[in-house]
């Protein structure tokens, strides 16, 4: 059994077929958790869909609306990049429902893990870059209207910068945002984070881990978060279709490792959410994406030793 519980929910894959989303990826994540006996059935919990109260502490009422009946403009499909339908917007509010879970999960035994989720492109108002609801905006919002935690600090790892997350949480000084990214990829403007790494074409496992370990050690020791929300995107690999750096597995797996034992080492609940992943070989996102969960493992692990 693991020492934190995995959130998943079957609707949501959307079933895209050749979309170049891998959106089935969320099935294949359980399923190898599950093969692999690194998880069992008894680590899972099903999500239910964030209230529409609770899409509403992050989104506009306009945008929900839209949503809900289906009346987004040809130029809002084109921004979302992901076609319209019923069971899309149902998989984005039940992701945000999956990030919460996950997040009070972590706030009762250390660490949550979404297998889904991380959608960092969604504004307040409209969605960009495959995410129509900022499922780590809405988990933040609720935690704090809950009075369940003040301060929150978001560690944005996917290859592409977290536009929606720095504009949802610009002028508020109790959620850090960390931004470390491929510069000259999407999205084109880059609203700024607490702090952004711009990384150039091509950087790899050294200069990327270089980078990201002052920076995250400043957030955490210096911020001194109540929570961590980890937006894991794997697409940073060097084979990925959307991504322009060039770092290994084994690259990813030192980039997780250092992320959870900072953490772990002050105590802050650790929240995963999956994020982007475009390999060219699926097997290779699952394979990062399960490099994730067992990295977590086996940090919770060696920290418990040592406490």
């Amino acid at each position: 059994m693991l020492p934190f519980k995995l959130v998943y929910h079957e609707r949501y894959d959307l079933s895209l077929s050749a979309h170049i989303f891998p959106a089935q990826k969320y099935r294949l994540v359980r399923r190898r958790l599950l093969q692999g006996g690194i998880a069992s059935e008894d680590d899972f919990l099903t999500p239910e869909p964030a209230s529409r109260e609770q899409l509403l502490l992050v989104h506009t009422e306009e945008w929900i609306l839209k949503l809900e009946r289906g009346r987004l403009s040809y130029q809002e499909v084109l921004k979302l990049e992901i076609p319209y339908s019923r069971r899309m917007v149902d998989a984005s509010i039940l992701a945000a429902g999956g990030t919460l879970l996950a997040a009070r999960q972590a706030l009762a035994a250390g660490a949550g893990f979404n297998i889904g989720g991380g959608f960092h492109h969604a504004f307040p108002g409209h969605g960009e870059g495959f995410c129509a609801i900022h499922d780590v905006a809405v988990a933040v919002r609720t935690l704090q209207k809950e009075g369940l935690v003040k301060k929150a600090l978001i560690v944005d790892v996917d290859v592409h910068h977290g536009n929606g997350t720095a504009e949802i949480f610009g002028a508020d000084p109790d959620v850090f945002t960390l931004s470390i990214h491929h510069f000259n990829n999407y999205p084109a403007v880059k609203p700024p984070s607490t702090i952004d790494i711009h990384l150039e074409d091509g950087a790899g496992d050294t200069e990327y881990l270089s980078r990201l370990q002052p920076a995250c050690e400043a957030a955490v020791l210096g911020f001194r978060p109540e929570i961590l929300f980890y937006v894991a995107g794997v697409d940073p690999y060097e084979d990925d279709q959307l991504g322009g750096l060039s770092l290994t597995k084994e690259g990813l797996y030192e980039r997780d490792r250092l992320v959870f034992s900072l953490a772990l080492r002050k105590h802050v609940p650790v929240v995963v959410t999956l994020a982007g992943g475009y390999a060219r070989s699926i097997a290779d996102t699952v394979d990062l994406h399960v490099q994730t969960a067992v990295a977590l493992n086996e940090c919770i692990k060696e920290w418990a030793r040592r406490w």
